[in-house]
């Protein structure tokens, strides 16, 4: 099938090179691989058309019918490469494990998108309550450690820090329910899409909501800014521009344990720029890559950790309200 496909394009592209009155049987078939019949078929209409002027109405039909056969045939092939080309690009993967009680994947490729959306304003420079616990207000890391106890020092500039120089940074404190508000940005040079922006809060050392450049990139739909990452894409896509200022509003019920077991999960609520990305949303687990959720560790608390993850993610007016 293949083969004749071909030929009879190839057939059709011949044909282009004749002009009025300049049919030539032998060059329209010459060397092509069509049946005898159709071969005589093409020299009788041809012979037809150079012998009788009324038949070149004919000649123009099937000229006419050519270029929209080419036409169609030319943008199928264009539409047929494109949509094979970014099937391989898509993001994501086929063979992670399905979610539980899901249709979904773990970072499926084909899960949709979130809608985009354009955020308002009235997120940023939001000033903390009376009483909220600054965690990092542009002067000091004092609320904040290295992984390796290290101290912190990498220079504050414009009141904000970037998470690239300082490594990861977890909070001294630790804490169950919460609200917590803080601004982030992306750099503004394009990195590639799995970097580009990369960072995320993590709740509890375990839950992940990730930070990444979802304006201009993306990723599979899990793996989106705002996502519960590897488990719940964004309800939407408010996302600004690289180099802009964005904002979390994340607020969290922690997990309750009887007896040392799970009684009730954690949930989450996310509002991001302003706009409601995650509704008080169930964690299934720690959140992990091409992997299911992990098991839940057995504690009500724990800190919060802002990750490093090779990209230069700027933070800025981070605060917190422990609720009970």
């Amino acid at each position: 099938m293949l083969k004749i496909f071909l030929a009879f394009i190839g057939w059709c592209v011949n044909l282009s090179n004749y002009k009025a009155g300049n049919l030539s049987p032998k060059g329209c078939v010459a060397d092509r691989q069509l049946c005898p019949c159709v071969r005589t078929a093409i020299g009788v209409a041809c012979r037809l058309a150079i012998r009788f002027p009324a038949v070149h109405r004919v000649k123009s039909a099937i000229a006419d019918a050519r270029k929209i056969f080419l036409t169609i045939t030319t943008y199928f092939v264009c539409g047929l490469s494109v949509f094979l080309f970014a099937a391989e690009d898509l993001p994501g993967y086929t063979d992670c494990p399905f979610l539980p009680d899901s249709k979904w994947r773990v970072h499926d490729q084909t899960r949709p998108q979130p809608k985009i959306v354009s955020s308002g304003t009235g997120d940023l420079n939001v000033t903390p309550p009376n009483d909220a616990i600054v965690l990092f207000d542009g002067t000091n890391f004092d609320a904040w450690r290295r992984n390796n106890g290290k101290p912190i020092d990498v220079p504050i500039e414009n009141g904000a820090f970037n998470i690239h120089q300082t490594g990861q940074l977890r909070t001294k404190q630790v804490f169950g329910d919460f609200q917590l508000h803080l601004e982030w940005s992306t750099p503004t040079k394009r990195e590639d899409r799995m970097n580009w922006g990369n960072s995320g809060v993590f709740i509890m050392d375990r839950f992940e909501i990730q930070i990444i450049e979802s304006h201009d990139s993306f990723i599979y739909a899990d793996g989106n800014a705002g996502a519960i990452y590897g488990q719940f894409p964004p309800l939407v896509n408010p996302a600004r521009k690289a180099g802009d200022w964005q904002s979390f509003d994340i607020f969290f019920t922690a997990p309750q344990l009887d007896e040392n077991k799970l009684s009730v999960p954690a949930y989450v609520t996310v509002v991001y720029n302003g706009v409601l990305v995650q509704n008080h949303q169930q964690i299934l687990g720690t959140t992990l890559h091409r992997v299911l959720p992990g098991t839940y560790p057995l504690k009500e608390t724990g800190s919060i950790m802002l990750q490093e993850h090779h990209s230069g993610v700027k933070f800025r007016n981070i605060w917190i309200r422990p609720l009970k």
